[in-house]
């Protein structure tokens, strides 16, 4: 048995389907070639230029979450501040009346009861001055309209025009913002008119 074919000549030779396939598979031309590196750097110009557009919308969530959280922040602080507004307002009535019962004893009277009573009205000023409670000056000041309200106007010719001359009910502010006005009397000169 010889390897060679009945026609005498070398036996042909077979192909393995590794050459099989790399015959197959198409070489594209130059001009394919180029033409594909276009698209490709066409469609890269477009991926840069949507993430630089999608960098810039997340740059600006960004931007926009953390204004929001301050913003937010700066409310609740507000909030908190001012939450017991409306329960301070009802104790500075008590605090009046504090104010309006001592007025009115004795400066001689000596009754432990008394002291007790003033040692209730400074508590009660003490905590409300720790919530940022302070009393606003007005006898004496410059007559504003952001924190007096004018209760009675007298012509004196003793104090300035717009002084404050008397106090009626004192004012209070909560940390910078009045939360009652000072009932006061404002002088009128009627030689600075």
């Amino acid at each position: 048995m010889t390897d060679h074919p009945a026609n005498g000549g070398p036996k042909p030779r077979t192909r393995t389907r590794g050459q099989e396939r790399a015959d197959a598979i198409k070489t594209p031309s130059r001009l394919e070639l180029a033409e594909r590196i276009e698209v490709l750097g066409r469609e890269l110009i477009e991926a840069r230029a949507k993430a630089e557009e999608h960098l810039y919308n997340w740059q600006r969530s960004a931007a926009d979450f953390s204004n929001f959280k301050r913003r937010t922040d700066e409310e609740r602080a507000t909030i908190g501040q001012f939450s017991n507004a409306i329960l301070i307002n009802k104790l500075l009535a008590v605090l009046d009346d504090f104010d309006r019962a001592l007025d009115s004893v004795p400066a001689d009277a000596q009754d432990p009861w008394i002291e007790g009573v003033r040692l209730v009205e400074r508590k009660m000023r003490n905590v409300l001055e720790a919530e940022g409670v302070t009393p606003i000056d007005a006898v004496g000041q410059a007559f504003d309209p952001n924190l007096h309200e004018a209760v009675v106007h007298e012509e004196t010719a003793d104090h300035p025009d717009n002084q404050v001359i008397g106090e009626l009910q004192r004012g209070y502010r909560l940390h910078d913002r009045v939360i009652r006005p000072s009932l006061v009397r404002v002088a009128n000169n009627p030689k600075e008119h």
